[in-house]
């Protein structure tokens, strides 16, 4: 269904170049005239109002505290939005920035990720300048489309770390382009549109992310002046972006409900269309406890690069990571004599390992992921419990 409103909207773009073409403007004086008149932020404006129908999406908690966090969760994509597609939004002079970070969170944003994100566009062609240092993993991703568009995130081309051609102090040149160049190339196409680097930490307190610049490979040194093209086509497609991800990740958070407490296997087409990274198994799910109940959480690892969980609010944005145990990974988490992981997720600590803090929630969503299976090994689903805490604590 995506791919034919994608082409029925390919269809009336072409009608409207030659509508424009009749009546003797072009795209940039409708761009022009919109910006002039005010109807381009009058638009904008009525858009943001339709993104609060996230808010009363079916099963979305109607409480004043969850209702406050999906008031903040629409201010903080906002703010990301606009910096994005319009501040950093020149596809010319692209720029990596941290477009999810500790106060913008969306689609349960991983706390072990360290997120860059920049703006490009298929005409072009692009370099990127690195230095690798210590983070344990890193990796270049380029994607089509964006959230709330009928073909979503698509992914495009990939490049990791392990991939890397440096030299002896860790540096390395990337090639961003359609056909394949250079030692180090990023594929991208017509419809590409995002530059995203994940960085993966196995121990923030002591791993120092790569350091990365892009440029645009036509030799310009600096960038035209600001075109009403660029501001309207921005605030267009923040709109969109405020409008469509909330609604996307408030149908899985529904979704989810139907397995609360549980950890099934995510359908990976699903998560790579939202820009999910295809070489990791997502495990998302949604969680709900009474102050005297804990979800217990039990698994032996299977061969992975590594894995992680996190608990995240039903907003799917992760608890504040900056101040709570509210994730958990490879490196942190302490193993059982048995080789198997019991993680216990909890409203207060039970003094065990692997407390995992509810931050004061009554309910949420979660998300288990395993990162690269080794030798052809399987995900494993987790075992889980819920478990009063009295009783736990009795039994330990």
């Amino acid at each position: 269904m995506g791919k034919i409103l994608f082409f029925i909207l390919r269809i009336f773009k072409g009608i409207r170049l030659t509508w424009l073409r009749l009546i003797g403007k072009t795209e940039s004086d409708i761009h022009a005239q919109r910006i002039a008149s005010g109807k381009s932020w009058e638009e904008f404006c009525d858009n943001l109002k339709t993104a609060g129908a996230a808010l009363v999406y079916p099963g979305t908690p109607r409480d004043a505290f969850q209702q406050a966090e999906g008031v903040r969760y629409l201010s903080r994509l906002t703010r990301a939005a606009l910096e994005a597609y319009v501040e950093y939004g020149d596809v010319e002079f692209p720029e990596l920035r941290r477009m999810v970070h500790e106060t913008v969170k969306l689609g349960a944003d991983n706390p072990d990720n360290f997120y860059l994100n920049a703006q490009i566009s298929g005409t072009y062609e692009y370099r990127i300048i690195g230095k690798r240092n210590s983070i344990d993993y890193l990796g270049f991703f380029t994607q089509n489309g964006t959230y709330g568009t009928p073909g979503g995130m698509a992914p495009c081309g990939v490049l990791e770390g392990k991939d890397l051609v440096m030299d002896a102090d860790g540096r390395f040149e990337i090639i961003v382009s359609k056909e394949r160049r250079g030692k180090n190339w990023l594929k991208i196409e017509d419809a590409s549109s995002l530059l995203m680097v994940r960085q993966t930490f196995l121990d923030r307190s002591n791993e120092q992310p790569a350091e990365l610049r892009i440029e645009n490979m036509d030799g310009r040194k600096v960038p035209n002046p600001l075109t009403p093209d660029k501001i309207d086509k921005g605030l267009s497609t923040a709109a969109l972006f405020v409008v469509g991800a909330p609604v996307l990740f408030a149908k899985w958070a529904n979704g989810f409900k139907k397995h609360t407490n549980q950890l099934p296997i995510f359908d990976p087409a699903v998560s790579n269309a939202a820009g999910g990274d295809a070489s990791i198994i997502y495990h998302h799910s949604y969680w709900k406890l009474q102050d005297d109940e804990a979800l217990m959480i039990e698994f032996t690892p299977p061969d992975c690069d590594t894995w992680n969980f996190q608990l995240n609010n039903y907003w799917m944005e992760s608890l504040d990571y900056r101040y709570f145990p509210i994730s958990i990974n490879k490196h942190t988490a302490v193993m059982g004599s048995d080789g198997k992981i019991k993680i216990i997720v909890a409203a207060s600590n039970p003094g065990v390992p692997n407390w995992i803090d509810t931050c004061h929630h009554p309910e949420g969503t979660m998300c288990l992921r395993w990162y690269r299976l080794r030798q052809g090994a399987s995900p494993v689903v987790p075992d889980c419990q819920v478990v009063s805490l009295k009783d736990m604590l009795g039994n330990g």
